[in-house]
């Protein structure tokens, strides 16, 4: 009776899991589909900018906040989702798994209030309204330094696939582990799974965690993140490359 019990508890363990993580992946496309309108956002309000409409302008940002508070709750709640799958064991009641739910959420909400002012993709929404007519000034109240750091930030943990050598944005086929956030080229670390005996373990200096092949993938998030990490490197590069075709131009 025992063994009976305990196999029906492991795979009512393996049900919820399955369906934890199915709602992990529609809850990260709905976060996706935010990025991208966010982005259109941006450029619409680039636009209104150049014909000197300012206060639709500032209309778009209010907008920019409000749907950043949105999306903040959307990445909360997937990662409340995670925790409650991973740690969930079946007792002798009925679980209530929307109040697990809601008090990880309200726990995690809470150690990483959403600021909108410090939000890096507000402050890329004001650095390119600002960049219409201010192209190459600080804007007001900042100074350089915090301009670059600002504009560097990004949600992606490495920017080397630690088993290829790769840049992150030069990857075919990019994966993301569903556990630690690392990212790999997916042939490569495939290979690494199947060809390590046991508990293969995430190659990043000091990750602890284990890697599995079903929770390795490329989530919708990531080519979207990757795709704005290079354009944030090409908008770094950009101006010193001019500035060095300047020089050639002034020793001829």
């Amino acid at each position: 009776m025992a063994s009976t019990s305990a196999r029906q508890g492991d795979g009512g363990v393996g049900r919820i899991r399955t369906a934890v993580s199915t709602l992990y992946s529609d809850n990260q496309s709905l976060i996706a589909e935010f990025r991208k309108l966010l982005s259109m956002m941006k450029g619409i309000a680039v636009d209104l900018e150049k014909e000197n409409q300012s206060q639709r302008v500032k209309e778009l940002e209010d907008a920019v906040v409000e749907l950043l508070a949105s999306s903040d709750d959307c990445t909360h709640f997937s990662s409340a989702l995670q925790s409650v799958g991973d740690s969930y064991q079946p007792g002798e009641g009925v679980t209530d798994f929307k109040k697990l739910l809601e008090e990880e959420f309200t726990k995690l909400k809470a150690s990483a209030p959403l600021v909108p002012q410090n939000h890096p993709f507000l402050r890329q929404f004001k650095e390119a309204i600002w960049n219409v007519h201010h192209a190459g000034e600080p804007m007001p109240g900042d100074e350089q330094e915090d301009i670059i750091m600002t504009s560097t930030q990004s949600n992606i943990l490495n920017i080397i696939c630690p088993l290829s050598g790769k840049p992150v944005i030069e990857l075919a086929d990019p994966v993301r582990s569903m556990d630690c956030k690392h990212i790999y080229e997916k042939k490569v670390v495939m290979h690494y799974i199947r060809t390590k005996n046991s508990s293969p373990q995430c190659p990043v200096a000091g990750c602890p965690k284990i890697l599995q092949a079903g929770r390795v993938v490329c989530d919708p998030l990531l080519l979207i993140e990757i795709d704005e990490m290079r354009s944030i490197n090409n908008q770094t590069v950009r101006p010193s490359v001019v500035e060095d075709f300047t020089e050639l131009d002034e020793e001829e």
